[in-house]
C-alpha cells in the first residue's frame, strides 16, 4: 500500500460482527459515532433492514453432495471469489487514522470488491494505485454523486478512468440529505484537515433569490437535482459501466434498464435518507422480477451474517455490499479488523451453504423457506 500499515491485533473477545460493533462504540466519541453510524429521523429503516434479513427463514436440504462447492459469482464479466463487496462510505478517517488505506488493504487481501466513496478522505488515485496491483483482489468501483457543475463531474469521472477504476456507481437516492437527528444532536463537525479530498475545487452555485413563500429546498436546492437525462449524459462521457445505487421501486428498475444502466444496487442508503422506506430485503425480489435478469443486481442494508448473504443471493442478488460492519472493524483494529469482518462473513456464508445443501450459490433460491409457510 502507499502508506505503510502496521498490523493490529484484535481486542480480546472480538469474535463476531456484533462484537466489532460494541468495541467500535467504546472507542469512538459520540459525535463521530453519530456521523458514521446514525440514520435518518427515528432510525426505523436502519433497524428494520437488519430485522428483515433475520426474519427470512432457510429451509435446509440434507445429505446433499456439497463437496467441491464454492462461493464464486460472475459480475460484470469477472469471476469473483465470493459475492461480498465493501459499500461506499465517506470520511473513514473518522473511524481510524489509516482510513480508506486500511479498508483497501483488507479488501484486497480478502478478495472483496471495493467501492470508493466520492467523499473519501483519501484521493481516488492513491487508493487505486494501492489496490489494483494486489493479486486476488476484487473489482474496484468509484461511487459518484452528480454535481451541479457538469464540467467538474466529467473531470472527476476522467480521473477515475485514468486511475484504473472499473465501474461507476451513481448514487440516485439522495437529492437531499436525510433528517439525521442524532448527527445534528451531537453537534458533529469534521475535524480540521479532514474532508472530501476528491471534491477539492468544486464550486457550488450561489443561492437563488427567493420570493416570499418560496422554498429554499424546492425552489433552489432541488433545481440542481439530477434526473434520468443526467444518467444518459453520464453514460455519454465515460467508457465505464454505470450502476445505479438506491433503487427500490420496480418502475425505476425498469427505467434503469431502458436508460442503459449496467447494473442496479437495491439500497435505501442504510436508512440514512428516508426513514420508514421499504427494507432492501423486501424490495429486492420485486426489483429482480422487474428486471428479469436483464442486468446485475446488488443489495445493501442490514447485512450482518453470512446467512444474510445467502438469503440475498436467493432473492435475486448477484452480490451484496457491506457498510457499517466494515467501519466497525476499521474502528476496532484498522485493516486487521476489516479483514476479520470480511473473513467472518465469507466463513459464515460457506457454513450456511454447507448446512443448507447448497454446493454453489446458484442453488440459494431453493433453500429459502416460503413466506407465510
Amino acid at each position: 500500500m502507499t502508506t505503510p500499515i502496521a498490523h493490529e491485533a484484535l481486542p480480546p473477545g472480538v469474535t463476531t460482527l456484533a462484537d466489532h460493533e460494541r468495541h467500535a462504540r467504546s472507542v469512538l466519541d459520540d459525535a463521530h459515532w453519530a456521523y458514521l453510524f446514525g440514520a435518518a429521523a427515528d432510525e426505523i429503516t436502519a433497524s428494520r433492514n437488519i430485522e428483515a434479513w433475520r426474519a427470512l427463514e432457510l429451509l435446509p436440504r440434507v445429505l446433499q453432495p456439497v463437496a467441491g462447492g464454492h462461493t464464486r459469482v460472475e459480475l460484470l464479466g469477472r469471476t469473483l471469489a465470493h459475492p461480498i463487496l465493501i459499500a461506499p462510505m465517506a470520511c473513514q478517517g473518522l473511524a481510524h487514522p489509516h482510513a480508506e488505506h486500511a479498508t483497501a488493504l483488507a479488501a484486497a487481501a480478502l478478495g472483496a470488491g471495493l467501492v470508493l466513496s466520492t467523499q473519501a478522505s483519501v484521493s481516488l488515485e492513491d487508493i487505486a494505485a494501492a489496490y489494483l496491483p494486489q493479486s486476488g483482489r476484487g473489482p474496484l468501483w468509484f461511487q459518484l454523486y452528480l454535481q451541479p457543475d457538469r464540467a467538474f463531474t466529467a473531470e472527476l469521472v476522467q480521473r477515475a478512468e485514468a486511475a484504473g477504476f472499473e465501474a461507476l456507481v451513481l448514487t440516485v437516492d439522495a437529492p437531499v440529505q436525510g433528517a439525521r437527528d442524532s448527527e445534528r444532536r451531537s453537534g458533529f463537525r469534521l475535524p480540521a484537515g479532514m474532508g472530501a479530498v476528491n471534491l477539492a475545487g468544486l464550486r457550488h452555485p450561489p443561492p437563488r433569490a427567493l420570493a416570499e413563500g418560496q422554498s429554499a429546498l424546492f425552489d433552489d436546492l432541488l433545481t440542481h437535482a439530477p434526473g434520468w437525462d443526467d444518467v444518459a449524459w453520464l453514460r455519454s462521457v465515460t467508457r465505464l459501466p454505470v450502476l445505479l445505487k438506491g433503487v427500490l421501486h420496480p418502475d425505476d428498475a425498469r427505467q434503469a434498464v431502458a436508460s442503459g444502466a449496467s447494473g442496479l444496487i437495491v439500497s435505501n442508503h442504510g436508512g440514512r435518507t428516508l426513514d420508514t422506506a421499504v427494507t432492501t430485503a423486501a424490495s429486492l425480489p420485486r426489483i429482480a422480477q422487474a428486471v428479469s435478469g436483464d442486468l446485475p443486481l446488488l443489495v445493501d442494508g442490514g447485512i450482518r451474517r453470512g446467512t444474510d448473504v445467502l438469503k440475498a443471493i436467493g432473492l435475486g442478488a448477484n452480490a451484496v455490499l457491506v457498510g457499517r460492519p466494515v467501519l466497525h472493524g476499521l474502528a476496532t483494529a484498522g485493516a486487521t479488523g476489516v479483514a476479520h469482518v470480511l473473513r467472518l462473513l465469507r466463513d459464515e456464508l460457506e457454513i450456511a451453504m454447507a448446512l443448507t445443501g447448497c454446493r454453489t450459490l446458484a442453488q440459494a433460491a431453493s433453500v429459502l423457506a416460503p413466506a407465510g409457510r
